[in-house]
Parts: C-alpha cells; sequence; structure tokens
C-alpha cells in the first residue's frame, strides 16, 4: 500500500525522488488531545466578544494563526476590519482561557515514532499555528532529545498562516532542507493538510477529531490513518520505500 501511494505522490508532484531528512508534526490534535480544550475555550472567548464561535469551528480552522482566525470571524460577523493589535488582544483572552483548562496528554505512539524516526537518522520539527511560549516550552520538555527550539516554527515566524504552504517550507528550512521531497508532514486538520501539500510535500493525515477521513483526503492528505499508533507500525514500511525510482 505505501509503495503504490509513494509513487502516486511522486507522480503528482512531478518528483524523480522521495528521499525524506525530517519528519514535521502539527501540535495540537496530533502530538496531544488538546483540541477539545481549544473548542472550549474558543467559544467561550469568542462569546465575550460577541462572536459566534462553535466546536466545529475550531476543528475547520485548527492550524491557522488564531489571529487570522479572528479577523475573518469579527468581518462575517460584525462586518468590520480590525487591527492585528485588536485581534491579539482578544487571542490573548482566549489564550488565558485555555490555560486555566485540564493539561492536555500526549497521544499514545508519539513517543515511540519520534523514537523510530530518530533512529531512521531524520531530523524532526513541529510547525504549529501557536505562538503562545508556555506551550512551545512544554514541547521542549516533554520532547526532549527529540526536538530543539530550531527546529520549531510558530506563528510569529510566518506572515502568511496554514492553509498556506510557508509553515511548511519553512519548517523545511529550519530542519536544514531546500525540497519538499524531503520532508514529511504529519497533520490532522484540513487546513494543515493543505498546507503541507501545497508546500509539496508527502502529507500524513491523522484523523484525531470528528471530521470524516475525507476532510484529510479531499485537502491533499498522500494517506489518512486513524491514530498515530498506525503511524509507528507502518513506519518502516514507509522508509523501506523510500528510494523507489520515478520512471
Amino acid at each position: 500500500m505505501i509503495k503504490d501511494l509513494i509513487l502516486a505522490y511522486k507522480l503528482q508532484h512531478g518528483y524523480s525522488k522521495f528521499e525524506p531528512h525530517c519528519v514535521l508534526f502539527d501540535m495540537d490534535g496530533v502530538l496531544y488531545n488538546s483540541m477539545p480544550n481549544h473548542a472550549v475555550a474558543w467559544h467561550e472567548a469568542m462569546k465575550q466578544f460577541g462572536i459566534h464561535f462553535t466546536a466545529a469551528d475550531s476543528y475547520a480552522t485548527e492550524g491557522a494563526r488564531g489571529v487570522d482566525t479572528i479577523r475573518k470571524y469579527v468581518l462575517q460577523q460584525k462586518g468590520k476590519e480590525i487591527t492585528p493589535e485588536e485581534a491579539q488582544r482578544m487571542y490573548d483572552v482566549k489564550t488565558d482561557i485555555f490555560h486555566h483548562m485540564p493539561v492536555a496528554e500526549i497521544f499514545p505512539g508519539v513517543i515511540d515514532i519520534m523514537q523510530k524516526i530518530k533512529s531512521a537518522g531524520l531530523t524532526i520539527g513541529v510547525v504549529t499555528g501557536s505562538g503562545q511560549r508556555p506551550l512551545i516550552q512544554r514541547l521542549l520538555t516533554d520532547f526532549d532529545g527529540f526536538l530543539t527550539e530550531d527546529h520549531i516554527v510558530t506563528a510569529y515566524d510566518v506572515e502568511r498562516g496554514k492553509p498556506n504552504p510557508d509553515p511548511y517550507l519553512m519548517g523545511l528550512h529550519k530542519t536544514g532542507n531546500n525540497e519538499p521531497w524531503q520532508g514529511i508532514v504529519v497533520e490532522n486538520a484540513p487546513l494543515g493538510v493543505r498546507a503541507g501539500s501545497a508546500a509539496g510535500c508527502f502529507t500524513i493525515g491523522v484523523n484525531s477529531g470528528p471530521l470524516p477521513d475525507s476532510a484529510l483526503a479531499d485537502n491533499g492528505a498522500d494517506i489518512v490513518l486513524g491514530q498515530m499508533t498506525e503511524l509507528c507500525d507502518l513506519w518502516g514500511e514507509i522508509i523501506d520505500n523510500t528510494l523507489l525510482i520515478l520512471m
């Protein structure tokens, strides 16, 4: 199965190689089971500003920069443009609510797959739409030995967030890679999948939320899995098929 998917990916993008040197993970909903908390925080924060924002909205906009999401919803519902500074103040309210909620657990299989990636000699990066310093520090603590700060892309590293390719192109750059076929993206959200695919990387969707698999496949995921432990099971097959030559 993996062999056919890799060949299809190479044909789609016109690549003669698939030789990954890095794996770029999204954070929320991929490394941590944090999306339920984010959904509550978004709803409660936006309600304070008269913005209707549901749990479904939080999943649909996941991966985008928070200030971009806020400006979009204010324009749609209030009919006015707000500045990035105004949006940041609203986002700070959401952040405060989120940090008073229970700590989200690391998904099963995450540490195992990071160990396999490290053992294979690949670099691990994280590409998140968040810019919250406490979350970045938690990444460095939880994944010490696998991840360094210079391999993390946050909302403040790019002007255009997901679904634009910029965050994952920056992730490639930060991990010392110049070609899209040198990176594997692991995402759980439609906007993130679209960003990874637009960057030209082999994009794995891990559907940890309530959306149908088609929401990830239709946005460009090369394969859709149900949980991170499935990626652990397939990792050896992915590595074994990285040097296929496109005829």
